[in-house]
Parts: structure tokens; sequence; C-alpha cells
């Protein structure tokens, strides 16, 4: 019967472990999809800077491409660049505070992690 317990507890530890790992794997690859956005941001920002602003360029808005001209671009992408830069930080501090609340949740119910060989 005790044993029984002692299982039971094992394995609600088991999948809360797991849930925080899932949770931290999620919000790291969310993490690494946002900093690739932004560097093709900065990308696009880098090849139009030096170009005329009367010329023609083409955006992809919502599947549709549209015919617009640089300088109507250039403030589009900053503006997206810097949602996707604030967007990036809220990520960081969840990732971060996610990891706190694993930290003292293994501490307090003193799990130690063993990898299978």
């Amino acid at each position: 019967m005790a044993s029984e317990v002692a299982m039971k507890k094992q394995q609600d530890l088991q999948t809360q472990y797991q849930n925080y790992k899932s949770t931290l794997q999620s919000l790291a690859q969310k993490v690494g999809e946002i900093e690739q956005e932004i560097e093709e941001h900065k990308l696009v920002t880098e090849s139009l800077d030096p170009l005329p602003g009367d010329r023609k360029c083409f955006r992809l808005i919502n599947g549709v491409l549209v015919e617009r001209t640089v300088k109507e671009v250039l403030p589009a992408l900053k503006t997206n660049s810097d949602g996707l830069k604030q967007v990036l930080d809220e990520l960081l501090k969840q990732y971060k505070s996610k990891q706190t609340e694993m930290d003292k949740w293994k501490k307090k119910t003193n799990v130690q992690v063993v990898q299978n060989p």
C-alpha cells in the first residue's frame, strides 16, 4: 500500500517535471522564431536603406504581394521590428520566470533529475 502511494507521488512529480520542461522548450522555440524574424527584418532594412525613397519594392501582406515604395516600407519594417523586439523581451521574461519557478519547485520537492544512459 505504501509503495503504491510512493509510486503515485513519483509519477505525479515526473508529470509535473515534464510539464515544466515542455513549457520551457516551447518558450525557447518561440524565442528562436522571433529572433530569426528580427534578423530577417534587419537584413531587409539594411538592403533597403541605401536605395532611393521613390524606388519600387514589393511587400508581402497577408499572403498578397503589394507594390510599395521604399519610403513607405521602411517605417513599417521598423515598427514591425520594434514590436518583435518587445515580444522577444516578454518571452524571455516568461522563460526566466518559468525557469525560476521550476528551480524553486525542484528544491521544494527535493527532485533530482536522473538522465537515462
